[in-house]
């Protein structure tokens, strides 16, 4: 396998970038080697820049669920590129993609559209705080955010108690009012709610940045008994989970009562987007009904809202949903199967389109057991991946992704690279 030419611009990258690349979970560090370079992508497949061939499983962490330049997607937005790039006023598209997104979410009359997630989750924490008027927020200890000040937090001492900043640069005021709950375990949200004036508690209803986990039904039930009885917003995080395991969000259902949704990802079909919703009495106290001051000049984009309109109309005209479970369940007894035959221990979460095989022999159900799993057998599998076809993201800790473009034949690669690289790992352990 030749990566001449992504080892080339890793090299020039790092004149004028930083690590040679714009956001860290590309610079390989967790799996080591040089960061692939993608050249171009069609369909289930995405190419790096020394023509090697992959099955796409990251697709751009999520929003690529129709496959890489669907046929439909693509018309449209070279249709309203014709008509221009971005203009700083309000369109059509913008109308029309609200109206779809509102649809879909149960209980959510409004919704604003922003560029990010970061940007859709730092705006919904402030109306939370302005809807009750009290400052604190609780967070569990291995869902990620978006890396706004607030949210850069830490467990200190496995505690779940103690806020500590999670990067250089956070000062300890920036976090002063995040406590950290650890997921699943519903008596760390109620010691910080019996003795904290919380204004919301925000969940990710899978978690994608520990892994694929999964919430209890117990967990679930007890949240929303607890945040209705103290007056808590509960706020939830499907910028990843939103359109993935079903159309609409994972929280319906897991049975999660959210009082404000965040989204990304697959709402602007591949292009930058995050939006929050809710209900009139929350939504309208954002400017310019109320007091709750957020803008951003290229939100509502044009092509982005044209892009995430014709991606939810041919999301919801495939209904791939039934078979995206079909697949992750194929892909799992893979995992399991070949893990068992070569004496490798794995345990393997999926929930709709998204997985993860995790290496260690416990149960994954939070960060804490999350993070006993073997990131040195992760690297050795990721690698013989790559080498047999497969792009996973390079991160023991990252989700897989399903598309509705994988083929029969793409899936039967992916169980033969499974099967070629759980040898691997067990020949190295």
């Amino acid at each position: 396998m030749k990566l001449e030419k992504s080892l080339e611009l890793y090299t020039r990258g790092k004149r004028h970038l930083v690590g040679a690349v714009n956001s860290p979970v590309r610079a390989f560090k967790s799996v080591g080697g040089i960061p692939l370079f993608i050249d171009h992508a069609k369909g289930s497949k995405i190419y790096d820049v020394d023509d090697n061939e992959y099955v796409d499983m990251v697709l751009s962490y999520g929003p690529m669920i129709l496959g890489h330049r669907n046929n439909y997607v693509d018309k449209t937005i070279k249709k309203y590129l014709k008509n221009g790039y971005t203009f700083g006023a309000s369109t059509k598209g913008e109308i029309i993609l609200s109206e779809i997104v509102c649809e879909a979410f149960p209980g959510m009359d409004k919704v604003r559209f922003v560029n990010s997630g970061t940007e859709a989750v730092l705006s919904a924490i402030r109306l939370a705080r302005a809807f009750t008027g009290k400052s604190k927020i609780i967070k569990f200890s291995g869902c990620y955010h978006g890396h706004s000040d607030a949210l850069l937090v830490a467990a200190g001492s496995g505690l779940a108690t103690l806020s500590i900043p999670g990067s250089k640069g956070v000062p300890d005021e920036a976090v002063r009012n995040t406590l950290i709950a650890e997921y699943n375990n519903i008596d760390s949200v109620e010691k910080h709610l019996r003795k904290d004036d919380v204004a919301a508690i925000i969940i990710e209803p899978i978690a994608g940045n520990m892994g694929v986990v999964l919430p209890t039904k117990h967990f679930i039930e007890e949240l929303n008994e607890l945040t209705k009885a103290s007056g808590v917003l509960l706020i939830v995080d499907e910028v990843m989970t939103g359109f993935r395991s079903k159309f609409g969000g994972a929280q319906e259902l897991l049975g999660l009562q959210a009082d404000i949704t965040c989204l990304g990802k697959v709402v602007g079909g591949g292009f930058p987007v995050g939006a929050y919703g809710a209900r009139n009495e929350i939504m309208e106290m954002v400017s310019p009904l109320g007091d709750v001051y957020q803008a951003g000049t290229l939100s509502g984009n044009p092509i982005a809202m044209a892009s995430g309109i014709a991606t939810l109309k041919e999301l919801k005209k495939q209904n791939p949903y039934n078979d995206f479970d079909k697949t992750a369940a194929f892909l799992e007894r893979t995992l399991l199967d070949a893990a068992k035959e070569n004496g490798v221990d794995l345990q393997v979460n999926r929930f709709g389109s998204m997985l993860n095989a995790f290496f260690t022999k416990e149960k994954v159900v939070d960060f804490k057991t999350a993070q006993t799993s073997d990131t040195k057998k992760f690297k050795t599998f990721f690698w013989k991946m790559i080498e047999h076809g497969v792009f996973l993201p390079p991160s023991q800790f990252e989700a897989w992704f399903l598309s509705t473009a994988m083929s029969k034949r793409d899936i039967y690669k992916v169980r033969s690279a499974i099967q070629i690289a759980m040898k691997e790992v067990a020949d190295k352990s």
